[in-house]
């Protein structure tokens, strides 16, 4: 049954979402104040509060020239996909954007008209509106409902992935301890847990300090990588940066060499990525391994 036959057959459905009549063409005002107007219409089970959705979503400010765009996910998403991703709350007013999204199912496409000032300052949580919006104003608001994930579903991957994320930081010691046996490597930590091994002497005794800038070639894998997650030596170009700019195991590793010097570092999580890592190169709580040489340093440029 359609998302329109059950909003027109159930009693109960009746009384929340009559269809009244619509100042707007083709859409379809309920009793709680929200205009709806389905383009595609699906069969599936409807979204819930809780359940995890994947969406397109365009905003746009009704009565403007042309009706202004104020967001489209297909130009904004955070990974360039278009994509919006998030847990659906409970409703914030009456005639909200979460009441509408509990009408569609996986695969239906709509648009919607709500009260702008609700969603800004109630749903948005501002503390005043913006000053291209006005009590009174609506916005369309044009959906295209790619996924669902029911509350079930996200909290059976969310107990996975405590448990994965739990393996992982209890064995990350274990194959430490079984890098270090196999290379034969029997230096002594850092206070902090940094692996510091010298392969070259360098010229001098002056060190960089905390904050300087520094030059340098550099490899980085995994513990027990093959291929490197990174090399400036692969480019054929070495890197400079600031010593505040990096993970905490080259702040502390760097300041242990001198101009011309080359070092392993082995890092453990804890002074790399932790427990969020670095995208698929680099898992949570992976301990990585660097071999370093440092071309030059010199104290970093004033800020701007």
């Amino acid at each position: 049954m359609t998302k329109l036959n059950l909003l027109l057959g159930s009693t109960l459905m009746l009384g929340l979402f009559s269809c009244n009549k619509s100042e707007y063409d083709g859409f379809t005002k309920a009793d709680n104040g929200l205009y709806y107007q389905f383009f595609t219409d699906s069969t599936g089970q409807n979204a819930q509060i809780g359940d995890g959705i994947s969406m397109r979503i365009v905003y746009t400010l009704k009565g403007t020239p042309k009706d202004s765009v104020l967001f489209d996910s297909r130009l904004q998403s955070q990974d360039g996909t278009g994509i919006v991703r998030y847990v659906l709350p409970k409703s914030s007013f009456s005639g909200s954007l979460e009441d509408a999204l509990t009408l569609m199912s996986k695969k239906d496409s709509a648009a919607f008209i709500i009260s702008a000032d609700s969603f800004f300052l109630r749903t948005n949580r501002m503390e005043a509106l913006p000053p291209f919006v006005k009590p009174g104003d609506k916005l369309q608001i044009t959906v295209t409902l790619l996924d669902i994930i029911t509350k079930k579903e996200l909290d059976a991957n969310q107990k996975k992935q405590e448990e994965e994320m739990a393996n992982r930081e209890k064995n990350e010691g274990v194959e430490l301890e079984a890098y270090l046996k196999a290379n034969n490597i029997t230096v002594t930590p850092t206070a902090s847990g940094l692996i510091f091994i010298e392969t070259q002497k360098g010229k001098g005794t002056a060190h960089p300090g905390m904050t300087d800038e520094v030059t340098v070639h550099y490899t980085g894998t995994v513990l027990n990588g093959t291929e490197p997650f990174d090399s400036s030596v692969q480019r054929g170009e070495p890197a400079t940066f600031s010593l505040t700019q990096v993970i905490p195991g080259w702040t502390e590793g760097l300041q242990l060499m001198t101009k011309g010097s080359k070092a392993k570092l082995i890092i453990p999580s804890s002074l790399g990525w932790g427990a969020r890592g670095a995208g698929d190169k680099i898992p949570p709580f992976s301990t990585v391994v660097f071999d370093v040489e440092l071309i030059d340093f010199k104290p970093a440029p004033a800020a701007q």
